[in-house]
Protein backbone atom coordinates (compact mmCIF):
# COMPACT_ATOMS: atom_id res chain seq x y z
CA UNK A 1 0.00 0.00 0.00
CA UNK A 2 1.25 3.53 -1.18
CA UNK A 3 1.39 6.03 1.85
CA UNK A 4 -0.34 9.61 0.61
CA UNK A 5 0.34 12.82 2.14
CA UNK A 6 -3.34 13.28 1.73
CA UNK A 7 -6.30 13.12 0.33
CA UNK A 8 -5.49 15.74 -2.44
CA UNK A 9 -2.60 14.35 -3.32
CA UNK A 10 -4.39 10.80 -3.52
CA UNK A 11 -7.11 12.44 -6.20
CA UNK A 12 -3.91 14.35 -7.80
CA UNK A 13 -1.96 10.65 -8.55
CA UNK A 14 -5.18 9.51 -9.58
CA UNK A 15 -6.09 11.58 -12.26
CA UNK A 16 -2.49 11.30 -13.28
CA UNK A 17 -2.52 7.54 -13.37
CA UNK A 18 -6.57 8.20 -15.76
CA UNK A 19 -4.23 10.17 -18.23
CA UNK A 20 -1.67 7.85 -18.62
CA UNK A 21 -4.23 4.82 -19.15
CA UNK A 22 -5.30 7.04 -22.41
CA UNK A 23 -8.21 9.18 -21.16
CA UNK A 24 -8.38 12.28 -22.38
CA UNK A 25 -10.51 14.24 -19.33
CA UNK A 26 -10.73 13.43 -15.97
CA UNK A 27 -12.29 14.72 -12.46
CA UNK A 28 -13.75 13.57 -9.35
CA UNK A 29 -17.06 14.65 -7.66
CA UNK A 30 -18.66 13.49 -4.33
CA UNK A 31 -21.22 10.76 -4.98
CA UNK A 32 -24.75 12.24 -4.63
CA UNK A 33 -27.88 12.81 -6.73
CA UNK A 34 -27.57 14.77 -9.96
CA UNK A 35 -28.77 18.57 -9.01
CA UNK A 36 -30.96 17.80 -11.94
CA UNK A 37 -32.83 14.70 -10.96
CA UNK A 38 -36.07 16.40 -11.06
CA UNK A 39 -35.39 17.13 -15.39
CA UNK A 40 -34.99 13.55 -15.21
CA UNK A 41 -38.62 12.67 -13.41
CA UNK A 42 -40.21 15.07 -15.63
CA UNK A 43 -38.57 13.74 -19.27
CA UNK A 44 -39.73 10.04 -17.77
CA UNK A 45 -43.20 11.76 -16.99
CA UNK A 46 -43.69 13.02 -20.51
CA UNK A 47 -42.75 9.38 -21.88
CA UNK A 48 -40.26 11.38 -23.77
CA UNK A 49 -38.19 7.94 -22.91
CA UNK A 50 -40.15 6.14 -25.38
CA UNK A 51 -39.68 2.28 -25.62
CA UNK A 52 -36.74 2.59 -23.56
CA UNK A 53 -38.42 0.83 -20.42
CA UNK A 54 -35.75 0.10 -18.26
CA UNK A 55 -34.78 4.14 -17.99
CA UNK A 56 -38.86 3.94 -15.81
CA UNK A 57 -37.97 0.76 -13.61
CA UNK A 58 -38.60 1.93 -9.95
CA UNK A 59 -35.26 0.40 -9.19
CA UNK A 60 -33.40 2.46 -11.52
CA UNK A 61 -35.36 5.62 -10.40
CA UNK A 62 -34.14 4.43 -7.03
CA UNK A 63 -30.38 4.24 -7.76
CA UNK A 64 -30.56 7.65 -9.14
CA UNK A 65 -31.91 9.19 -6.40
CA UNK A 66 -29.62 7.04 -3.93
CA UNK A 67 -26.05 5.80 -5.27
CA UNK A 68 -25.62 3.76 -1.98
CA UNK A 69 -27.86 1.33 -3.86
CA UNK A 70 -25.87 1.03 -6.89
CA UNK A 71 -22.41 0.78 -4.62
CA UNK A 72 -22.86 0.58 -0.37
CA UNK A 73 -20.83 3.29 1.01
CA UNK A 74 -19.84 5.10 -2.10
CA UNK A 75 -18.42 8.47 -1.55
CA UNK A 76 -16.76 9.38 -4.83
CA UNK A 77 -17.27 8.99 -8.62
CA UNK A 78 -14.07 9.69 -10.71
CA UNK A 79 -15.22 10.89 -14.35
CA UNK A 80 -13.82 10.69 -17.35
CA UNK A 81 -13.62 11.22 -21.01
CA UNK A 82 -11.97 10.17 -23.98
CA UNK A 83 -12.20 12.00 -27.30
CA UNK A 84 -13.18 9.79 -30.55
CA UNK A 85 -13.31 12.30 -33.30
CA UNK A 86 -11.42 11.40 -36.45
CA UNK A 87 -11.88 11.89 -40.03
CA UNK A 88 -13.95 14.22 -42.16
CA UNK A 89 -15.98 12.48 -44.69
CA UNK A 90 -15.47 14.07 -48.24
CA UNK A 91 -18.59 15.94 -49.55
CA UNK A 92 -19.23 13.30 -52.14
CA UNK A 93 -19.57 10.54 -49.75
CA UNK A 94 -21.49 12.27 -47.17
CA UNK A 95 -23.86 14.07 -49.40
CA UNK A 96 -24.43 10.62 -51.52
CA UNK A 97 -27.97 9.72 -50.87
CA UNK A 98 -26.67 5.98 -52.20
CA UNK A 99 -24.70 5.46 -49.03
CA UNK A 100 -25.97 4.94 -45.51
CA UNK A 101 -24.71 7.45 -42.93
CA UNK A 102 -23.58 6.39 -39.15
CA UNK A 103 -22.56 8.12 -36.82
CA UNK A 104 -19.05 8.70 -36.29
CA UNK A 105 -18.69 7.46 -32.88
CA UNK A 106 -19.49 4.09 -34.45
CA UNK A 107 -17.10 4.39 -37.06
CA UNK A 108 -14.51 1.83 -35.09
CA UNK A 109 -14.08 -0.07 -31.99
CA UNK A 110 -16.80 -0.37 -29.49
CA UNK A 111 -16.24 2.33 -26.99
CA UNK A 112 -17.51 0.20 -23.96
CA UNK A 113 -14.67 -2.44 -24.90
CA UNK A 114 -12.47 0.24 -25.13
CA UNK A 115 -12.87 1.92 -21.86
CA UNK A 116 -14.56 -0.02 -19.63
CA UNK A 117 -11.31 -2.28 -19.19
CA UNK A 118 -9.36 0.76 -18.65
CA UNK A 119 -11.43 1.82 -15.77
CA UNK A 120 -11.61 -1.29 -14.04
CA UNK A 121 -7.49 -1.14 -14.17
CA UNK A 122 -7.85 2.37 -12.45
CA UNK A 123 -9.99 1.11 -9.87
CA UNK A 124 -7.66 -1.76 -9.53
CA UNK A 125 -5.06 0.84 -9.00
CA UNK A 126 -7.10 2.84 -6.18
CA UNK A 127 -7.61 -0.34 -4.19
CA UNK A 128 -4.12 -0.73 -4.60
CA UNK A 129 -2.94 2.60 -3.73
CA UNK A 130 -5.75 2.40 -0.29
CA UNK A 131 -6.81 -1.03 0.82
CA UNK A 132 -8.41 -3.86 -0.85
CA UNK A 133 -11.22 -2.92 1.32
CA UNK A 134 -12.42 -0.07 -0.98
CA UNK A 135 -14.90 -1.65 -3.87
CA UNK A 136 -15.92 0.25 -6.89
CA UNK A 137 -17.79 -0.05 -10.04
CA UNK A 138 -17.19 1.28 -13.60
CA UNK A 139 -20.09 2.17 -16.04
CA UNK A 140 -19.62 3.16 -19.76
CA UNK A 141 -22.92 4.16 -20.58
CA UNK A 142 -24.28 1.55 -18.60
CA UNK A 143 -25.49 2.39 -14.80
CA UNK A 144 -28.42 4.16 -13.62
CA UNK A 145 -26.56 7.33 -13.18
CA UNK A 146 -27.33 10.96 -14.79
CA UNK A 147 -23.70 11.03 -16.20
CA UNK A 148 -23.62 13.95 -18.10
CA UNK A 149 -24.69 16.04 -15.25
CA UNK A 150 -21.86 14.08 -12.98
CA UNK A 151 -19.27 14.81 -15.63
CA UNK A 152 -20.57 18.79 -15.91
CA UNK A 153 -20.25 18.65 -11.99
CA UNK A 154 -16.57 17.50 -12.22
CA UNK A 155 -15.77 20.08 -14.74
CA UNK A 156 -15.43 18.09 -17.89
CA UNK A 157 -18.08 20.61 -19.85
CA UNK A 158 -21.53 22.05 -19.45
CA UNK A 159 -24.81 20.55 -20.70
CA UNK A 160 -25.82 22.22 -24.04
CA UNK A 161 -29.25 22.91 -25.74
CA UNK A 162 -28.91 19.36 -27.32
CA UNK A 163 -28.49 17.82 -24.39
CA UNK A 164 -24.87 16.85 -24.90
CA UNK A 165 -22.07 17.34 -22.70
CA UNK A 166 -19.58 20.26 -24.11
CA UNK A 167 -16.31 20.98 -23.23
CA UNK A 168 -15.36 24.55 -23.63
CA UNK A 169 -11.98 24.06 -25.99
CA UNK A 170 -13.09 20.41 -27.38
CA UNK A 171 -16.79 20.51 -27.82
CA UNK A 172 -18.67 17.29 -27.82
CA UNK A 173 -16.76 14.99 -30.09
CA UNK A 174 -16.06 12.66 -26.33
CA UNK A 175 -17.20 9.41 -24.98
CA UNK A 176 -18.11 9.63 -20.95
CA UNK A 177 -17.53 6.94 -18.31
CA UNK A 178 -17.30 6.68 -14.46
CA UNK A 179 -15.69 4.57 -11.63
CA UNK A 180 -17.78 4.98 -8.30
CA UNK A 181 -15.88 4.30 -5.30
CA UNK A 182 -15.84 4.36 -1.62
CA UNK A 183 -12.84 6.05 -1.85
CA UNK A 184 -12.60 9.63 -0.72
CA UNK A 185 -11.40 11.58 -2.77
CA UNK A 186 -11.08 15.41 -3.41
CA UNK A 187 -14.04 16.42 -5.50
CA UNK A 188 -13.51 19.37 -8.27
CA UNK A 189 -15.14 22.53 -8.49
CA UNK A 190 -16.92 22.89 -11.68
CA UNK A 191 -15.61 26.23 -13.33
CA UNK A 192 -17.53 29.51 -12.18
CA UNK A 193 -16.60 31.01 -15.85
CA UNK A 194 -18.03 27.97 -17.78
CA UNK A 195 -19.65 28.87 -20.92
CA UNK A 196 -23.05 27.88 -22.18
CA UNK A 197 -25.14 28.29 -25.13
CA UNK A 198 -26.14 31.93 -24.91
CA UNK A 199 -28.76 32.90 -27.89
CA UNK A 200 -27.48 30.02 -30.17
CA UNK A 201 -29.62 27.54 -31.30
CA UNK A 202 -28.27 26.30 -34.62
CA UNK A 203 -28.68 22.59 -32.68
CA UNK A 204 -32.31 22.99 -32.30
CA UNK A 205 -33.15 24.16 -35.79
CA UNK A 206 -31.38 21.54 -37.61
CA UNK A 207 -32.49 18.48 -36.88
CA UNK A 208 -34.51 16.60 -39.34
CA UNK A 209 -37.28 15.02 -36.84
CA UNK A 210 -37.79 18.12 -34.50
CA UNK A 211 -36.94 16.07 -31.47
CA UNK A 212 -36.25 19.09 -29.44
CA UNK A 213 -39.94 20.51 -27.69
CA UNK A 214 -37.42 22.76 -25.79
CA UNK A 215 -33.81 24.00 -25.44
CA UNK A 216 -31.64 21.27 -22.75
CA UNK A 217 -34.90 18.62 -23.53
CA UNK A 218 -34.66 15.59 -25.94
CA UNK A 219 -38.02 13.58 -27.22
CA UNK A 220 -36.42 10.69 -27.58
CA UNK A 221 -39.20 9.02 -29.55
CA UNK A 222 -38.43 11.36 -32.48
CA UNK A 223 -35.14 11.13 -32.36
CA UNK A 224 -32.98 9.61 -35.23
CA UNK A 225 -30.96 7.87 -32.83
CA UNK A 226 -33.01 6.84 -31.08
CA UNK A 227 -35.19 5.04 -33.65
CA UNK A 228 -32.55 3.71 -35.38
CA UNK A 229 -30.35 2.05 -32.24
CA UNK A 230 -32.79 1.71 -29.53
CA UNK A 231 -35.81 1.84 -30.73
CA UNK A 232 -36.60 -2.22 -31.67
CA UNK A 233 -40.02 -1.94 -33.46
CA UNK A 234 -41.41 -0.27 -36.57
CA UNK A 235 -40.73 3.47 -37.23
CA UNK A 236 -43.47 5.60 -37.48
CA UNK A 237 -44.12 6.32 -40.79
CA UNK A 238 -44.59 10.10 -40.86
CA UNK A 239 -41.05 10.45 -39.23
CA UNK A 240 -39.20 7.97 -41.97
CA UNK A 241 -38.89 10.89 -44.63
CA UNK A 242 -37.23 13.00 -41.85
CA UNK A 243 -34.65 10.85 -41.46
CA UNK A 244 -32.80 10.88 -44.44
CA UNK A 245 -30.06 8.11 -45.24
CA UNK A 246 -29.02 7.92 -41.94
CA UNK A 247 -28.78 4.02 -40.59
CA UNK A 248 -26.94 3.96 -37.38
CA UNK A 249 -27.57 7.67 -35.01
CA UNK A 250 -27.37 10.79 -36.36
CA UNK A 251 -24.57 13.46 -35.58
CA UNK A 252 -26.16 16.75 -37.01
CA UNK A 253 -26.94 18.30 -33.77
CA UNK A 254 -23.20 18.22 -32.86
CA UNK A 255 -21.79 18.99 -36.57
CA UNK A 256 -23.59 22.13 -36.20
CA UNK A 257 -22.59 23.02 -33.12
CA UNK A 258 -19.91 25.78 -32.95
CA UNK A 259 -17.68 24.37 -30.03
CA UNK A 260 -17.03 21.74 -32.24
CA UNK A 261 -14.46 23.77 -34.32
CA UNK A 262 -12.35 22.66 -30.92
CA UNK A 263 -12.77 18.89 -31.23
CA UNK A 264 -9.99 17.15 -30.51
CA UNK A 265 -8.74 14.08 -32.48
CA UNK A 266 -8.61 11.24 -31.19
CA UNK A 267 -5.58 9.41 -30.12
CA UNK A 268 -7.31 6.25 -30.40
CA UNK A 269 -6.45 3.91 -33.06
CA UNK A 270 -9.57 1.82 -32.52
CA UNK A 271 -11.91 4.61 -33.10
CA UNK A 272 -10.70 5.43 -36.54
CA UNK A 273 -12.34 4.18 -39.79
CA UNK A 274 -10.68 1.81 -41.74
CA UNK A 275 -11.93 3.09 -45.35
CA UNK A 276 -14.81 5.86 -46.29
CA UNK A 277 -16.97 2.46 -46.41
CA UNK A 278 -16.86 2.15 -42.80
CA UNK A 279 -18.69 5.75 -42.07
CA UNK A 280 -20.86 5.61 -45.33
CA UNK A 281 -21.51 2.24 -46.26
CA UNK A 282 -23.72 2.20 -49.73
CA UNK A 283 -26.75 1.17 -49.31
CA UNK A 284 -27.09 -1.59 -51.17
CA UNK A 285 -24.25 -3.71 -49.61
CA UNK A 286 -26.68 -2.83 -46.43
CA UNK A 287 -29.54 -4.60 -47.88
CA UNK A 288 -27.72 -7.36 -49.08
CA UNK A 289 -26.72 -8.35 -45.64
CA UNK A 290 -27.42 -11.81 -44.10
CA UNK A 291 -26.61 -13.12 -40.82
CA UNK A 292 -23.42 -14.03 -41.79
CA UNK A 293 -21.91 -11.24 -43.20
CA UNK A 294 -23.93 -8.88 -40.89
CA UNK A 295 -21.67 -10.71 -38.23
CA UNK A 296 -18.79 -10.58 -39.83
CA UNK A 297 -18.78 -7.24 -41.01
CA UNK A 298 -20.17 -5.56 -37.65
CA UNK A 299 -18.23 -8.02 -35.06
CA UNK A 300 -16.83 -5.63 -32.36
CA UNK A 301 -18.65 -2.42 -33.20
CA UNK A 302 -21.14 -1.10 -31.96
CA UNK A 303 -23.41 -1.79 -34.40
CA UNK A 304 -23.42 -5.41 -33.64
CA UNK A 305 -25.78 -4.80 -30.68
CA UNK A 306 -28.81 -4.05 -32.24
CA UNK A 307 -28.50 -6.92 -34.83
CA UNK A 308 -29.21 -7.81 -38.21
CA UNK A 309 -32.70 -7.16 -38.51
CA UNK A 310 -32.76 -3.49 -37.02
CA UNK A 311 -29.89 -2.30 -39.51
CA UNK A 312 -31.33 -3.64 -42.87
CA UNK A 313 -34.58 -2.11 -41.64
CA UNK A 314 -32.71 1.56 -41.23
CA UNK A 315 -31.22 0.91 -44.62
CA UNK A 316 -34.79 0.10 -45.86
CA UNK A 317 -36.15 3.73 -44.96
CA UNK A 318 -32.96 5.73 -46.46
CA UNK A 319 -33.07 3.56 -49.73
CA UNK A 320 -36.87 4.57 -49.33
CA UNK A 321 -35.58 8.09 -48.87
CA UNK A 322 -33.49 7.49 -51.70
CA UNK A 323 -36.21 6.80 -53.66
CA UNK A 324 -33.83 5.59 -56.85
CA UNK A 325 -34.88 2.57 -58.91
CA UNK A 326 -31.34 0.87 -58.22
CA UNK A 327 -32.21 0.04 -54.93
CA UNK A 328 -35.58 -1.95 -56.25
CA UNK A 329 -34.23 -5.62 -56.92
CA UNK A 330 -32.77 -5.34 -53.80
CA UNK A 331 -35.80 -4.06 -51.70
CA UNK A 332 -38.24 -6.42 -53.47
CA UNK A 333 -36.04 -9.46 -52.55
CA UNK A 334 -36.46 -8.55 -48.45
CA UNK A 335 -40.37 -8.58 -49.27
CA UNK A 336 -39.88 -12.53 -48.54
CA UNK A 337 -37.15 -11.42 -45.45
CA UNK A 338 -37.28 -13.83 -42.28
CA UNK A 339 -38.15 -10.67 -40.24
CA UNK A 340 -41.35 -9.15 -40.87
CA UNK A 341 -39.78 -5.93 -39.30
CA UNK A 342 -37.55 -6.17 -42.31
CA UNK A 343 -40.42 -6.69 -44.87
CA UNK A 344 -42.73 -3.77 -43.79
CA UNK A 345 -39.87 -0.90 -44.02
CA UNK A 346 -39.11 -2.53 -47.64
CA UNK A 347 -42.30 -2.31 -48.60
CA UNK A 348 -42.73 1.29 -47.39
CA UNK A 349 -39.39 1.77 -49.16
CA UNK A 350 -40.62 0.25 -52.77
CA UNK A 351 -43.83 2.49 -52.67
CA UNK A 352 -41.67 5.42 -52.24
CA UNK A 353 -39.23 4.60 -55.54
CA UNK A 354 -43.03 3.38 -56.94
CA UNK A 355 -41.67 2.37 -60.70
CA UNK A 356 -43.23 -0.49 -62.58
CA UNK A 357 -40.65 -2.59 -61.31
CA UNK A 358 -41.30 -1.80 -57.28
CA UNK A 359 -45.50 -1.82 -58.32
CA UNK A 360 -45.46 -5.54 -59.20
CA UNK A 361 -43.28 -6.58 -56.26
CA UNK A 362 -45.14 -4.85 -54.15
CA UNK A 363 -48.23 -6.82 -55.56
CA UNK A 364 -47.15 -9.84 -55.69
CA UNK A 365 -46.21 -10.15 -51.92
CA UNK A 366 -49.57 -8.38 -51.20
CA UNK A 367 -50.84 -11.63 -53.13
CA UNK A 368 -49.21 -13.76 -51.05
CA UNK A 369 -50.80 -12.71 -47.48
CA UNK A 370 -48.89 -13.26 -44.13
CA UNK A 371 -48.42 -11.19 -41.54
CA UNK A 372 -51.06 -8.78 -40.60
CA UNK A 373 -48.42 -5.68 -39.63
CA UNK A 374 -46.65 -6.12 -43.02
CA UNK A 375 -49.99 -6.32 -44.89
CA UNK A 376 -50.53 -2.69 -43.80
CA UNK A 377 -47.40 -1.71 -45.26
CA UNK A 378 -47.66 -3.38 -48.44
CA UNK A 379 -51.72 -2.11 -48.99
CA UNK A 380 -50.11 1.50 -47.70
CA UNK A 381 -47.00 1.08 -49.92
CA UNK A 382 -49.38 0.14 -52.79
CA UNK A 383 -50.91 3.51 -52.61
CA UNK A 384 -48.08 6.01 -51.86
CA UNK A 385 -46.79 4.25 -55.21
CA UNK A 386 -50.01 4.91 -57.05
CA UNK A 387 -49.93 8.31 -56.04
CA UNK A 388 -46.80 8.89 -57.42
CA UNK A 389 -47.73 7.09 -60.38
CA UNK A 390 -50.78 9.06 -61.16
Amino acid sequence: MVQYKDQNNLTAHLKEKAREMGFSMVGVVEARPSPHLDAYFRWIHQDYHGTMGWMARPDRQERRQDLDVILPGVQSIVCVGLDYDTIQLPPEIADDAGRGRISNYAWGADYHDVMTPRLKELGAWLRRQVNDDVRDKAYVDTGAILERDHAAEAGLGFTGKNTMLIGPRRGSWFFLGELLTTAALTPDRPRETMPGCGTCRRCLDACPTDAFPEPYVVDARRCISYLTIEHKGAIPRHLRPQMGNWVYGCDVCQVVCPFNRFAVESHEDAFWPKDVDAAAPPLAELLALDEEAFRKRYAGSPIERIGRGRLVRNACVAAGNWASPQATPHLARLLTDVEPLVRGHAAWALGQIGDGEATAALGAALEEGGDAEVRKELAAALEAAAQQAG
